[in-house]
């Protein structure tokens, strides 16, 4: 049986919400990938909701540090 891959916000790879180091785990890529294309997409309006509403439903990685 295949595990299941889910998507969390990352904890070790956090500068904000740790929305984009999650991603970047689950894509497995690196985060800074990620960021910089949240950056781009940002400046069209809806990229900062979406960011927003991600940090509030996506939820922590519970094998992570959150100090």
């Amino acid at each position: 049986m295949a595990e299941v891959k889910r998507l969390y916000r990352s904890g070790n790879e956090r500068i904000l919400g740790g929305v984009c180091g999650g991603i970047a785990e689950y894509l497995n890529v690196d985060p800074v990938l990620v960021r910089l294309a949240a950056i781009v997409f940002g400046f069209w309006g809806a990229g900062v909701l979406v960011y927003l509403i991600a940090w509030i439903v996506v939820p922590k990685n519970p094998n992570h540090d959150w100090n």
